[in-house]
């Protein structure tokens, strides 16, 4: 995807390295890492929403059935 070889993978890591210190990086990490915990859950909760009404307007479509039926 980005093609990047194990040189400029080293060169990238140590001007992070470099630039945040290595006490702010485990810092950085953890944030990174709620962020996207916090994404997922939140894409996670939209998809139970999402399927939830979609389940209730197939229950109402159903009732509207069998009441037309009879």
């Amino acid at each position: 995807m980005f093609n990047i070889g194990g040189s400029e993978l080293f060169f990238i890591m140590f001007m992070v390295l470099m630039l945040f210190g290595s006490k702010k990086i485990p810092e950085i990490a953890r944030g990174l890492g709620k962020g996207l915990r916090e994404m997922k859950d939140a894409a996670s909760g939209i998809e139970r929403e999402i399927t939830k009404e979609m389940n209730d307007v197939k229950e109402n479509i159903d009732v509207k059935k069998l009441i037309d039926k009879e």
